[in-house]
């Protein structure tokens, strides 16, 4: 029996490039939630939603032929606004996986009333913070409720986050051993070292995370130079001449007009976006936008509508109706219209689809405001993040922010843009007016990182880490599909999300990867939701070709033992060579 697929198809998207959007019909009974085209199957039936794929396979080069193992894809024509193709897959929940993990949810819950029922009559010992009996008549600034998740589930697998390393997180690193001898509550280090833990969890993308080397060397002249610290904001007596310097290499780096930096990358987004907008201003956001996006929107005072995720239908519905309806009750037109997406999705392993932002905001006149925290240095081919990945002009971006925390190895954050957005900033955002600068060897270390990605070093090193990267996660990524499990996001995305679904996982996994000296991260509600927990691995162009081989055999080990191979996709066949090919072609 061949497997049945739902597929998601992007309409033509010619419409976004003329002058009056062109109405699309379709059958009702024809119709998803989001707007998108259902396509029926081979056999006149309409294919379940549950155990399925979901895939956004756009503008692919169109086939003579198609192997067994390609049967049922997805394939569409090329449009004029992407350059090259545009791959996601979303597989869908398995139906007995979903219940199985309500199921586990739920028991999980019971139990966790049963104890916190025990807890209140001093049964059982209470760890978790509680008001003083002296303070009970006072308004309770601990609530209960709002921490069952913490106590009664979180606490059971707290052991598979916050482990301190003790070394570079690069390709490989060293772990702090600790137990627990009270379920979680509280850890002992037991004074050994684990050696040599792939790390497959950090965003080091570019591999720039290290001591040695030219970025290590830079940075402890700058120490010597300028100490550690500069003890002020920049707008009093804390700029020097390499922050100026950083500010024009990031310029140039993004193909700007001018840029600024920022201590801090959560907050570059919590506490620009209110200098952006306020009272009267409209912002538009992603529904899987970060937590900093989501802070600075909501401390900006504007109305904040959300889109679905990745999806134009619902991004221009709500373009359509603040232009049409104006402010609430008063009717009056926008004082500014934002559009908040991120590069890559970090959660998702999902990369905005850009090209068509572009095209809305420029239709209905709103602004862009893109944050690259994972994107920059990731993508692209000159590693410039998302812009450079799709290859457009980065004026058609009016905000352009991101993070070098992750691919450029340091900390803090960067707002790119026109000069007159940058004056603007230096004078009313609070990160640039109150907090302390940058520090002199975080600077260096990031003036020098992207010095080499931009091959002005004189090397081909930049360029090679950014091919290797790429190399990496295709590999990665195939892989993985390859053994069976669910993978969500963008082929080119250096994040993967590998799904785990049921509770008891999530510690499992964690836990029986670092047996096997694999370092990953796992992730769950509140995070996720609920049903979808997953393993993230971050791909790194410090991880050779045998590292993945040993993390790729050490993930299909504890998938056979945990049973994590949920997909339902056909298997790929065996490679059958050009000469195969060929006569499938003939034939």
């Amino acid at each position: 029996m061949t497997s049945q697929y739902i597929s998601w198809v992007t309409p033509n998207l010619d419409i976004y490039s003329r002058g009056r959007p062109t109405k699309m019909t379709e059958s009702s009974s024809n119709k998803l939630l989001n707007g998108d085209s259902c396509h029926w199957t081979s056999n006149g039936k309409k294919s379940s939603k549950n155990g399925f794929v979901k895939s956004h396979g756009l503008f692919q080069e169109p086939q003579k032929y198609r192997r067994p193992r390609e049967k049922n894809q997805n394939v569409t024509h090329n449009s004029s606004l992407y350059k090259k193709p545009f791959a996601e897959s979303f597989e869908e929940t398995p139906l007995l996986v979903a219940v199985l993990t309500y199921m586990g949810y739920g028991i999980l819950t019971i139990f966790g009333y049963l104890r916190d029922f025990l807890r209140h009559w001093s049964i059982e010992k209470c760890h978790v913070a509680r008001e003083k009996e002296e303070q009970k008549d006072f308004v309770p600034l601990y609530q209960d409720f709002e921490n069952f998740y913490t106590r009664n589930l979180y606490m059971r697998i707290r052991d598979n986050w916050n482990r301190p390393i003790c070394s570079v997180p690069g390709a490989k690193m060293d772990l702090v051993e600790r137990v627990s001898h009270d379920y979680n509550w509280t850890f002992e280090h037991t004074g050994r070292v684990v050696k040599d833990v792939i790390n497959m969890g950090s965003y080091n993308y570019l591999g720039f995370a290290e001591n040695i080397g030219a970025c290590a060397n830079a940075a402890i002249e700058a120490t010597e130079k300028y100490g550690v610290g500069v003890g002020s904001t920049r707008c009093e007596i804390g700029s020097l001449d390499i922050h100026e310097e950083l500010e024009q290499l990031v310029a140039r780096f993004l193909g700007v007009e001018s840029s600024m930096a920022f201590g801090m990358g959560f907050a570059t987004n919590s506490m620009n976006i209110p200098a952006l907008t306020g009272k009267g201003c409209l912002i538009l956001s992603d529904e899987l936008n970060h937590a900093s996006l989501v802070l600075g929107a909501r401390l900006s005072g504007s109305t904040i509508r959300v889109f679905k995720h990745n999806n134009m239908q619902s991004l221009e519905k709500l373009l359509r109706d603040a232009i049409a309806h104006g402010q609430p009750r008063t009717h009056r037109p926008w004082k500014k219209i934002l559009i908040v997406v991120e590069g890559i999705y970090s959660m998702e392993g999902s990369i905005v689809r850009l090209p068509e932002v572009v095209a809305l905001k420029k239709r209905y006149k709103a602004y862009l405001y893109l944050d690259e925290a994972h994107s920059i240095g990731a993508l692209g081919p000159n590693g410039r993040g998302v812009v450079d990945y799709f290859g457009l002009d980065p004026k058609d971006v009016d905000i352009m922010m991101g993070t070098f925390t992750k691919s450029f190895g340091a900390a803090g954050g960067y707002i790119g843009g026109k000069q007159e957005l940058i004056d603007y900033l230096r004078r009313h955002s609070h990160s640039a007016l109150y907090a302390t600068s940058m520090s002199p060897p975080v600077v260096q270390q990031i003036i020098t990182s992207m010095r080499i990605i931009m091959g002005e070093d004189g090397t081909t090193l930049g360029i090679d880490r950014i091919r290797q990267l790429s190399e990496n996660t295709t590999y990665f990524r195939r892989e993985l599909r390859e053994m069976g499990f669910i993978i969500y996001g963008n082929e080119d995305s250096p994040v993967v999300p590998m799904m785990l679904y049921m509770p008891a996982k999530i510690g499992a996994f964690g836990r029986e990867m670092l047996k096997r000296n694999i370092g990953t991260v796992v992730v769950g509600f509140p995070a996720t939701p609920i049903i979808e927990s997953r393993a993230r691995f971050c791909i790194s162009a410090a991880h050779t070709r045998e590292m993945l081989d040993t993390a790729l055999k050490a993930t299909s080990e504890v998938g056979d033992l945990l049973q994590l191979k949920y997909s339902r996709r056909e298997r790929p066949l065996p490679s059958l060579g050009w000469m195969a090919e060929e006569s499938l072609l003939q034939d």
